[in-house]
């Protein structure tokens, strides 16, 4: 059985190299693979020259083909002759005759005429340059060398196949860089300094382009920040609106009820003490009810650490309250029952099989009903009130109806309603207000729900 085991152990050994050698040809075929891929994968958006960039490069076809033409042209049935040692002479004729003439201005067309698309299809000028280079004889390389040089760079400005443009500038500089000879150079001697000088100049002026771009790009960057910075206070002062419309929220409510509450107790407090007594507690436990929410709400403003030491009213509130959750439908009964014990007959259907809801949901209809029943409280003295809740498959529908009363106080600012739908907005949900044809106003808030 050991024996067994170790020749296993051994031939595992020794197909291990194989595995790995095999491991590492499939890598390199996807490595190759993926290259050729992205190779023809643009790396940008494609090149979009602008209408003078255009007429830029077709003046420059146009000189350069005037001017290797006629180099062309001039050099026919030229020969030659150098010496290239004491005494030693090469001679090198030039194209010669009709036939000669025309292929060397043939080439220099091709050439040429390929850069008035540089900007557009930089990496096909440069193979169709490079092609008519490598055809060009030897003892006229200038007569497409210069375009080759305006290829080479318009193929690594402005082509957006970057991979693709990275293989074929080294092949393109190396074939035509081994194709000359030392004997007949492409550029005379007279005129070293002048591409010396060249690419300092446009070094230069490259600088300069490039500090001015950097400095438009500081200048964007400084909008950009202004920008986010005004947006940033225009999204604080948005917070502190809603933050205010969910103080109003919280604490008009209990107030009104307090308010009258208190009024009721003081009428009958020589008349009845028990049930002045009981007004009075119902009192308490508003004024317990909005320290308890008020608290809430201003958990969102001030850190936990900046909390301690400081006095909001918590011995009026219940301790164990300070950690109870936002309220929620489960508690429109004890609204409701409050909201009754100010004198107000209100009803509480719910129809539809009640299901858990999001909680910043449920917070938006509790405040639906809340709303609407202080206002019928605040502006509807003697009405009477009915709260509807439907838990539909798809949506829930909160309705809040009353009959209609004699008008307490001034008429409302609308804030309340105004907070309601943007509560509701950020649910998809819709607020509907507006007076009933029998008398009274109707408060009706439609939210979409996920199908269950």
């Amino acid at each position: 059985m050991t024996a067994g085991t170790d020749s296993a152990d051994r031939r595992g050994g020794d197909n291990e190299p194989v595995t790995d050698s095999r491991a590492t040809l499939r890598r390199l075929r996807e490595a190759a693979r993926r290259a050729v891929r992205d190779a023809g994968l643009p790396s940008g958006p494609p090149p979009r020259p602008t209408r003078r960039a255009c007429q830029f490069d077709a003046v420059v076809a146009l000189v350069l083909g005037a001017a290797t033409v006629y180099y062309g042209i001039d050099n026919v049935d030229v020969v030659v002759v150098r010496e290239i040692a004491p005494g030693v002479q090469y001679v090198m004729p030039r194209p010669s005759g009709p036939g000669g003439a025309a292929f060397m201005v043939t080439l220099a067309v091709i050439a040429s005429g390929a850069l008035a698309l540089r900007r557009r299809y930089p990496l096909a000028v440069l193979c169709v340059v490079t092609a008519a280079t490598l055809a060009t004889p030897q003892s006229v390389m200038r007569l497409t060398f210069y375009a080759f040089v305006i290829a080479v760079y318009s193929a690594a400005v402005y082509s957006p196949y970057r991979v693709a443009t990275l293989a074929a500038l080294p092949v393109s500089v190396v074939l035509v860089g081994t194709s000359g000879n030392s004997v007949t150079p492409i550029v005379p001697t007279a005129y070293i300094a002048l591409l010396i000088l060249i690419p300092m100049s446009v070094a230069a002026v490259g600088l300069r382009t490039w500090r001015l771009r950097t400095d438009e790009g500081r200048a964007r960057l400084s909008a950009l920040e202004r920008e986010q910075a005004e947006a940033l206070r225009r999204a604080v002062e948005h917070e502190r609106a809603r933050i205010a419309r969910e103080l109003h929220d919280v604490v008009t409510h209990n107030v009104s009820v307090m308010i009258i509450q208190a009024g009721a107790a003081r009428k009958i407090m020589k008349t009845s003490p028990e049930q002045a007594g009981e007004a009075l507690l119902a009192v308490e436990a508003g004024g317990r009810a909005a320290m308890t929410e008020l608290r809430h709400v201003m958990g969102l403003l001030t850190p936990a650490d900046e909390g301690e030491g400081t006095d909001t009213g918590a011995d009026l509130a219940d301790p164990a309250a300070e950690l109870a959750p936002q309220p929620g439908l489960d508690q429109l009964e004890r609204l409701v029952g409050r909201v009754r014990a100010t004198g107000l007959p209100v009803g509480l259907t719910v129809t539809g099989e009640p299901r858990p809801l999001p909680p910043g949901l449920e917070l938006a209809a509790y405040r639906v009903v809340q709303e609407a029943l202080t206002n019928t409280v605040k502006h509807a003295s003697g009405a009477t009130a009915a709260v509807t809740v439907e838990y539909g498959p798809q949506r829930l529908r909160v309705e809040v109806t009353d009959t209609g009363g004699h008008p307490v106080g001034t008429a409302g600012s609308g804030r309340g309603l105004i907070g309601l739908r943007e509560r509701l907005a950020v649910h998809d949900g819709t607020l509907n207000t507006g007076r009933r044809l029998t008398g009274g106003f109707r408060v009706e808030a439609l939210i979409p729900l996920e199908t269950p």
